[in-house]
């Protein structure tokens, strides 16, 4: 069938189900995350870390359900967009998959900002730059150079792409796996560095931290899992997309949260537990830091740079995404100004060239406006990116899990066992109280101001809805017909 003459544009199939785990673990980035993102929960429940790191590794699973289920079903470039549109409809799939591409943009801000940081801390650590308060403006020249470079790699063939973030991440990820083994075992041994004793404390609120607490230090929990779907953009690329990508998803969600507990808890053990809660909010590199206190300084240089890399992997990762995602709205809407400029395919790689200019162009002006408009340095702009990026990412979820519900069990004969319903039941309360909690009231806080641009964000993406209606009816209609989207048949 063809709509008003116009023949979609097609992305080759070329991927295997380890190159579809690449993209969602190059985009989850468990080296770089490992590394930086547990401060962030320490600020809120102390050496209980780990917990809020289990807590969240519980809704990601329940949240990974619909997604799984899904990619069962359908096989779409727009992830969340298309299978939002066909199973809540074009206006709430346009929505979503917009909301979805927006996290995707703050987190490349977020992940070419955390290679500058990084970045700029090896050069340190080599000598390249002289010790003491590193120049705001080298991390930042460095993520922008890192946001370049993610371009370009974006834009060959997704295969070559996906073989390094695979790489790059292995990599990375062993050199921890072996950092923290070795922790371990002299914390376990006895006399290890920082009073360090094996206590599972580190699993327990402290005094005076409530539950409430817990959830607010979660989402940096969520903001670690983040893009462990990712695979599901890639659905139009895979040889076996109902086989490869759930089975990308699940595994990638389930590896994700042992690595982060377990790591997580061998780092709050070493840094001392309770005593070392000042040390470990305040390294510049948690991994880096403890590899040089127990191994020697070689490994924390190792760690550091491998964290820079995985950044910029990440952020390679985040390009892909987006860009999939604006690919598959401007596909629908060719006739659309700027939107219909995302349809272009490059005639000699076969990926998607005019979304990814796209949004790599407003990563940059985001970047840009923040530093010379706010003064923003390079961590700064990782912080407030994450935080936008996270609650964006918790509404689209909720989106896709709502469709989940509703195509599985709600339309005539159910898909699945019906009892199975309760886990995306319970993954809807999960983001429902977790997106509550960290709700701010007080104008004059940094949370209040980033809810904000979630705000206006997610404003954009209704207006484009019910601004342009005709819009919707095209969307619906190549829903319809578009192959990505035919449920599998059972």
């Amino acid at each position: 069938m063809e709509i008003s003459g116009h023949q979609p544009a097609k992305l080759r199939k070329e991927l295997n189900v380890w190159e579809a785990i690449g993209i969602s673990l190059a985009l989850m980035a468990p080296s770089m995350a490992a590394n930086i993102n547990p401060q962030g929960t320490a600020g809120q429940v102390g050496r209980a870390v780990p917990l809020a790191f289990l807590l969240a590794t519980v809704g990601v699973l329940l949240v990974a359900y619909g997604f799984v289920r899904l990619t069962q079903q359908f096989h779409h470039a727009g992830s969340v967009y298309g299978f939002v549109g066909v199973t809540l409809g074009p206006r709430a799939g346009v929505f979503s998959g917009f909301a979805l591409m927006g996290t995707y943009i703050f987190y490349a801000c977020v992940t070419t900002m955390a290679a500058g940081v990084f970045g700029a801390s090896f050069l340190q650590r080599i000598g390249i730059l002289a010790a003491g308060d590193i120049p705001v403006l080298i991390p930042l020249a460095i993520g922008v150079i890192a946001l370049l470079g993610a371009w370009f790699l974006a834009l060959v063939p997704a295969r070559d792409g996906t073989r390094i973030l695979l790489t790059v991440e292995a990599i990375t990820v062993a050199l921890i796996v072996i950092t923290a083994i070795v922790i371990l075992i002299r914390i376990l041994a006895g006399g290890a560095p920082n009073g360090a004793t094996f206590n599972l404390n580190v699993f327990s609120l402290p005094e005076g931290v409530g539950l409430n607490a817990l959830a607010v230090g979660s989402v940096f929990g969520f903001l670690s899992f983040a893009g462990f779907e990712a695979a599901a953009t890639l659905g139009e690329e895979a040889h076996h997309p109902q086989r490869d990508i759930p089975r990308a998803i699940f595994g990638v969600a389930v590896f994700g949260g042992l690595y982060f507990v377990v790591i997580t808890a061998i780092e709050v053990m070493g840094f001392g537990g309770d005593a070392g809660m000042e040390a470990y909010v305040g390294s510049g590199s948690l991994l880096g830091d403890l590899g040089a206190t127990y191994i020697g300084p070689w490994i924390g240089d190792l760690i550091t740079i491998g964290a820079a890399i995985s950044a910029f992997g990440c952020a390679l990762a985040c390009l892909v995404g987006a860009s999939r995602l604006l690919f598959a709205l401007g596909r629908d809407n060719p006739n659309t100004p700027v939107i219909g400029m995302a349809a272009k395919v490059s005639p000699k790689y076969g990926t998607p060239s005019g979304a990814l200019m796209l949004v790599t162009a407003l990563a940059a002006v985001i970047i840009v406006v923040w530093a010379v408009v706010f003064g923003a340095g390079a961590f700064d702009i990782f912080l407030g990116s994450g935080v936008i990026g996270t609650l964006i990412l918790l509404v689209a979820y909720a989106f896709a899990t709502v469709g989940a519900i509703k195509f599985l069990f709600l339309s005539g004969t159910p898909r699945v066992p019906m009892y199975e319903i309760v886990v995306p039941i319970a993954a809807l309360i999960v983001l429902a109280f977790t997106l509550w909690l960290n709700l701010s009231f007080d104008p004059a806080s940094a949370g209040f101001r980033y809810e904000i641009v979630v705000i206006v964000w997610l404003a954009l993406g209704a207006a484009l809805v019910l601004g342009m209606p005709g819009l919707a009816r095209r969307v619906g209609e190549r829903l319809e017909v578009d192959e990505g989207l035919i449920a599998a048949k059972s």
